[in-house]
C-alpha cells in the first residue's frame, strides 16, 4: 500500500510535468517568447517602449518624423553593440535617463515626455560618443541598424552576434495544397530608377534604413540577399501610442534576376497563374505587358506571427515606371495567430507591404531613401 501510495503523487508530478513541457513547447508558448527584440530581455521592455514613444509614438502626429525612429532604433541597437552583444536589461534605463531625462522633461524644442530629433542626437552624444551623430549620418558608417565609429569598426562587425540571441527555428515553407492557401498581393509601390532599388535591397546591411513605423528587417548573416536571414520587428497599437512589438524570421530562400532571364520570367508565370486559379480575385504579380526585373521569396521560421507561408517581393517595369509588389501565401493559421491576425495584425501587414500612408509602409519608405540616394 505504502508503494501504491507514494506512486500517486509520483504520477501526478509526471503527468504535470509532461503537461507543462508540452505547454512551454506548444505554438502559443514560443509565439509568446517571440514577443520584443532579440537584444533586449523581458525586463527591460517597458523602458525601450517608453524610449521609442517619446522619441516617435507619443509625439502629435504632425511632429513625426519615421527618421527619428530609425535613430532611437539605432541607438539602443548601437548601445547593445558597444555593451558586448549581451541583452539590454532593466538597469540599462540608467544610462538612458542620464542621456536622456533632462531633455524629456523641458519643454523647450519638444514637448513635455517626447524628444525632438536635436534632443535624440544630442542624448546619443552623451550616451555613445560624440562621434555617433555624424557616424549615423554617414552610409560608411552605419550599418545593420547600428552605428560605427570608424568604417573599420563597421567591416569588423560579425552580424551573426544578434543571430546567437534569436530564437531560429526550422523554416516552414507553405506546405498545404494551394486552394487551401491564402494567397494575395498588394498594391504596387512606384520605385525610382529599377537599377538603383536592385542596388539597394542586395546591400542588406542596409534594410534597417527602409524601416517604417510599423517594422523593420534586420540582417543576421554576412551573406549576400539570397541566404540573408532576417529578424522581422513589427509594431502593432501604434495609432494609440501604445506599441506592442512581435518579432519574426525569414530567410531569402529563390532569389531571380535578369541575368537568369528565363528563370525570371518562369517566376513570374507561376506566381501569376498561382493567382489565378487559387487567389480571390486578386490581380497578377507582374500586370501584363510588363518587365519583370527582379524577384524573392521570403519563407518563414517556426514562431513566425504569420505562421508558415511564402512572402514575395517582385520588382518590375512598366511604361518607363519601375514597380515593387508584395504576394504572399500562407497557410491556415493555428487559431492563436489567426485570432491575433484578425484583431491587430491584418491592417498592419497591409500597411506595411504599401496600402497604408507612406511612415507605415517599408516599400515607401525603400523608395524615398533610394530617391534620395540617387
Amino acid at each position: 500500500m505504502a508503494n501504491a501510495r507514494s506512486a500517486v503523487p509520483f504520477g501526478a508530478g509526471l503527468a504535470a510535468g509532461l503537461a507543462i513541457s508540452r505547454l512551454l513547447t506548444s505554438p502559443q508558448a514560443h509565439f509568446a517568447r517571440m514577443s520584443g527584440s532579440s537584444i533586449a530581455a523581458p525586463d527591460a521592455a517597458g523602458w525601450i517602449t517608453d524610449f521609442l514613444n517619446a522619441a516617435y509614438y507619443r509625439r502629435p502626429a504632425g511632429e513625426r518624423d519615421v527618421e527619428d525612429l530609425r535613430t532611437a532604433l539605432g541607438i539602443l541597437t548601437t548601445r547593445w553593440h558597444q555593451e558586448g552583444h549581451r541583452r539590454l536589461r532593466a538597469p540599462d534605463v540608467l544610462p538612458f535617463h542620464r542621456a536622456f531625462g533632462r531633455a524629456r522633461l523641458s519643454t523647450g524644442t519638444s514637448a513635455r515626455g517626447t524628444l525632438s530629433h536635436d534632443e535624440l542626437l544630442a542624448g546619443a552624444a552623451g550616451l555613445l560618443g560624440d562621434w555617433f551623430p555624424a557616424a549615423w549620418a554617414d552610409d560608411a558608417r552605419r550599418g545593420w541598424g547600428i552605428g560605427f565609429e570608424t568604417p573599420a569598426a563597421k567591416a569588423q562587425y560579425d552580424p551573426e552576434a544578434r543571430l546567437r540571441l534569436a530564437r531560429l527555428g526550422p523554416l516552414t515553407p507553405g506546405r498545404a495544397p494551394g486552394r487551401e492557401q491564402t494567397w494575395h498581393t498588394y498594391p504596387p509601390v512606384a520605385m525610382p530608377a529599377a537599377g538603383d532599388v536592385v542596388a539597394a535591397l542586395l546591400a542588406t546591411e542596409a534594410w534597417p534604413d527602409y524601416a517604417s513605423e510599423l517594422g523593420r528587417f534586420t540582417p543576421l548573416r554576412r551573406s549576400d540577399l539570397l541566404g540573408q536571414t532576417f529578424e522581422i520587428e513589427v509594431a502593432a497599437g501604434t495609432e494609440g501610442g501604445r506599441p506592442v512589438f512581435q518579432r519574426g524570421y525569414v530567410t531569402i530562400t529563390r532569389l531571380v534576376t535578369p541575368a537568369g532571364p528565363e528563370e525570371l520570367r518562369a517566376y513570374v508565370d507561376e506566381l501569376n497563374d498561382g493567382l489565378a486559379r487559387f487567389g480571390r480575385d486578386e490581380p497578377p504579380a507582374v500586370p501584363d505587358g510588363a518587365t519583370p526585373v527582379a524577384a524573392f521569396d521570403l519563407t518563414t521560421h517556426e514562431g513566425h506571427f504569420m505562421g508558415s507561408g511564402n512572402n514575395r517581393l517582385v520588382l518590375y517595369e512598366q511604361d518607363g515606371q519601375a514597380w515593387a509588389r508584395a504576394a504572399g501565401t500562407w497557410d491556415p493559421m493555428p487559431w492563436h495567430l489567426d485570432q491575433a491576425y484578425k484583431r491587430a495584425g491584418r491592417d498592419a501587414q497591409h500597411a506595411f507591404w504599401g496600402e497604408g500612408p507612406l511612415e507605415q509602409s517599408m516599400l515607401h519608405q525603400l523608395a524615398l531613401r533610394v530617391g534620395r540616394s540617387g
